[in-house]
């Protein structure tokens, strides 16, 4: 039974007026409208709520990716602009490269100018050996079998040699002795390596004699440990039994050394 029944009841038993008991239950009556109209305005509030705690979690999430994206691009942009340093610094190095190779070019097509003669006349040979230009002279034209005494034939080619390298006063140059792998005989010398020492000494007495600067030049042995040829041929030998001249490069032309970076 109804609570506005059960109250109507039990206000006529309790002998209440007429208009009593009607303004009771219409006030019960309108009591209980508020009531199921609040319960309906908190329902509908609950499903605002609900809605704006929902728009919340997505701008949440909106931001979040935002934030995301946002880093990702501003680490994309630095890794850019590190590569793009680099790739410049690399850029920068090859073009230094390439000027050093240019003027190492430039001093070789000088040096062969300058011995074009003796190159035809099968007397010298200007080349690059080991990134190093040098003048190579047989040991053959220069020395007897064996021996460091210059030849008649040898200091005639050594003169107009030294003639030519005088031209280059700020350049320095070692001469270097080489010999096959065959062991000495009738020789006053102990080994192949004395030998080729000698050599290179005499041929740097001669060159100073020519009029060389002492302070541009330098000898040294390399013996048989430095071959262009096979030592199991004589062809080979032959080729292996030289005077080399080397152009020592200056600093500028030597490539850039790595930075300490302890």
């Amino acid at each position: 039974m109804p609570a506005v029944t059960v109250l109507a009841l039990a206000l006529a038993a309790c002998g209440v007026p007429k208009e009593k008991h009607q303004a009771t239950l219409d006030e019960l009556t309108r009591c209980r409208g508020d009531l199921d109209a609040c319960k309906q305005a908190g329902e509908e509030h609950e499903g605002k709520i609900a809605d704006l705690e929902k728009q919340l979690a997505d701008m949440t999430s909106d931001r979040d990716e935002q934030k995301s994206a946002r880093e990702g691009s501003e680490k994309l942009f630095a890794d850019v602009q590190k590569n793009l340093k680099a790739t410049r610094e690399e850029l920068e190095d090859l073009r230094r490269q390439r000027a050093e190779a240019e003027k190492r070019l430039q001093a070789f097509k000088a040096l062969t100018a300058k011995f074009q003669k003796m190159i035809d006349s099968g007397k010298i040979k200007v080349r690059f050996r080991n990134g190093r230009m040098l003048v190579e002279l047989p040991a053959g034209v220069l020395f007897a079998s064996g021996k460091a005494d210059l030849s008649k034939d040898g200091k005639t080619a050594l003169g107009e040699v030294g003639a030519i390298l005088k031209d280059f006063a700020d350049r320095r140059f070692q001469v270097i002795g080489h010999t096959d792998a065959q062991p000495l005989r009738g020789s006053k010398y102990k080994d192949n390596w004395e030998l080729s020492t000698e050599r290179a000494l005499r041929v740097t007495k001669f060159l100073i004699e020519s009029g060389m600067n002492p302070a541009n030049l330098s000898a040294a042995g390399a013996g048989e440990f430095d071959p262009v040829g096979d030592n199991g041929s004589e062809d080979g030998r032959q080729q292996n039994r030289r005077i080399e001249i080397v152009l020592v490069p200056n600093i500028d032309e030597m490539p850039a050394m790595p930075e300490d970076t302890k």
